[in-house]
């Protein structure tokens, strides 16, 4: 069972993903706004500082705090509800959500799904690579894209960047197989298909390679 300490830590924790969400990327979607960016730039901008901010900075913190996945599944079905909630009722949270897809929601499940699997596999750093990749490695993909061509679309730049990042922290996390998995990452992220999105293909096929490395 989880003791205070890491009760805590999770409130912290939750609290800090409700400012970013809530207040620092409306803030950073004004001063978008008001440079005169089009406003699905601002809110990809904003869907990859979160992606960073708080999927990623939470999955690097959680060796040094989690025991086990019981808290954070309670955080995720909880961010994955409050996330849900503004599409079924039509009333988004304009400044990081857009109409046509839910794929928060879908980072948010698999964050919770990955970090559970590493917990009960008994090697939390297997779960841990692959949400870093999907959280900053994407995130500095769509940075990048969302540079160039002002808009959501998939462009091999993107997966440059994001191989620039993923390749050198899987190897130096994980060795070859952390370099292999944020190599596959990197690739798998250009392409997806209808509800299937990078937030569910990237985290699963790298905890997929990073598994086959370890069992062989």
């Amino acid at each position: 069972m989880p003791d205070m300490h890491e009760v805590v830590i999770t409130l912290i924790l939750f609290l800090w993903v409700i400012f970013v969400s809530h207040f620092l990327t409306r803030i950073i979607y004004n001063h978008l706004m008001r440079r005169g960016l089009p406003h699905r730039v601002a809110v990809y901008y904003n869907r990859k500082v979160l992606h960073m901010l708080t999927g990623g900075l939470v999955a690097v913190l959680v060796p040094y705090v989690f025991r086990g996945p019981l808290l954070l599944i309670v955080m995720v079905a909880v961010l994955a509800v409050g996330n849900y909630l503004p599409h079924r009722m039509n009333r988004l949270f304009y400044w990081y959500q857009v109409e046509d897809n839910m794929y928060e929601v879908h980072f948010i499940i698999m964050w919770g799904v990955i970090m559970t699997l590493g917990f009960i596999i008994g090697n939390i750093w297997l779960a841990v690579l692959p949400t870093i990749f999907m959280s900053f490695g994407d995130g500095i993909t769509g940075i990048v894209r969302n540079s160039i061509y002002r808009r959501r679309t998939k462009s091999w730049w993107g997966n440059i960047a994001m191989m620039g990042i993923c390749a050198p922290v899987g190897y130096l996390l994980l060795g070859i197989a952390g370099l292999a998995a944020g190599v596959a990452a990197s690739l798998v992220e250009k392409f997806e298909y209808k509800w299937l999105d990078d937030n569910i293909t990237v985290p699963l096929v790298s905890f997929l390679i990073l598994i086959a490395f370890n069992t062989v």
